[in-house]
C-alpha cells in the first residue's frame, strides 16, 4: 500500500517522484545514466564479458517496506560480514546502526535517484541466485572479471563505485555502481530537513532512535561517499 506524504521540495532526491526517469527492462534509470549504461555494456560485451542490472530504481515506499521488515525481525539482520545477527539480542540503536549496515534509511538511498545500479555478470549466476555479497565479486566469485574490468574502465562512461572501505559511510559494495555527472549534484542537494519533514508523519519502525540522529545518519550515510576519481 502506497503511503501518504508530505509535499516536498525535490521529492525525487527522497524516492517520491520518479517522472523524469526512463524505463529499462525491469527498473527505471535516470536518462543520462541510461545512455552511459548501454555504451557501457556494449564495450563490456565487446571485450568478451557481460554485464545486468539486478536493482535499479527504488521508490521510498519500497525501501521504506525494507526497512520496517527488517526493524521488526521479518527479514535476517546481517552484520558486516554477512552474517545474521539475532535482532533479540540488540537495543533499538544498535538495530538501526545494523540495519544501515546494508540497507539505507527510507528517502536516503542513492536507488531513488535512479542513477545508481547494482550489477552482475549474467554468464556465470542467474539474478535468483545472487545473493550480492563481496565474495561473489572477490577472486575466484562469479562476478570478479566483470568487477576487474569495471574498476578499470566504469570511470570512462561516468560510473564509478561510491562505497568503497574507509572512504564512506555504507560499507563496501563491489556490485553498486553511481552516475557521478548526475549523483553529484543530487548528494549536494540533499537536505536532512527535507527528510524530517518526509518522515516525522510516516509510520517507520525505529522513528524514535532515527529523528533525534537524522542529521548525523545523512552526514554519515548520504555526504560521506567516495568521489569519483578515487
Amino acid at each position: 500500500m502506497l503511503v501518504a506524504k508530505p509535499k516536498l521540495t525535490q521529492p525525487h532526491l527522497y524516492g517520491c517522484d520518479a517522472s523524469a526517469l526512463v524505463p529499462y527492462q525491469t527498473t527505471l534509470l535516470h536518462p543520462d545514466a541510461l545512455i552511459a549504461y548501454e555504451q557501457m555494456k556494449h564495450s563490456i560485451q565487446a571485450d568478451g564479458l557481460d554485464i545486468d542490472i539486478c536493482s535499479g530504481y527504488r521508490s521510498f515506499d519500497k525501501q521504506l517496506a525494507i526497512w520496517n521488515a527488517k526493524a521488526s525481525g521479518q527479514r535476517v539482520l546481517l552484520d558486516k560480514h554477512s552474517k545474521p545477527v539475532d535482532i533479540k539480542t540488540l537495543n533499538q540503536t544498535e538495530i538501526v546502526d545494523t540495519i544501515l549496515i546494508w540497507s539505507a534509511l527510507p528517502g536516503t538511498s542513492r536507488h531513488h535517484w535512479g542513477t545508481d545500479i547494482d550489477v552482475f555478470d549474467p554468464r556465470k549466476i542467474s539474478r535468483d541466485n545472487l545473493q550480492l555479497v563481496s565474495a561473489e565479486y572477490q577472486h575466484s566469485g562469479p562476478c570478479h572479471e566483470l568487477y576487474s574490468w569495471l574498476k578499470s574502465n566504469a570511470f570512462k562512461f561516468g560510473f564509478y563505485f561510491p562505497f568503497q572501505q574507509g572512504k564512506s559511510g555504507v560499507s563496501p559494495e563491489e556490485w553498486h555502481l553511481s552516475y557521478f555527472p548526475v549523483a553529484q549534484q543530487y548528494t549536494e542537494d540533499f537536505c536532512s530537513d527535507t527528510l524530517l519533514t518526509l518522515l516525522t508523519p510516516i509510520e517507520i519502525h525505529l522513528k524514535q532512535a532515527v529523528l533525534p540522529r537524522l542529521n548525523a545518519l545523512v552526514q554519515h550515510y548520504v555526504k560521506y561517499v567516495a568521489s569519483p576519481n578515487q
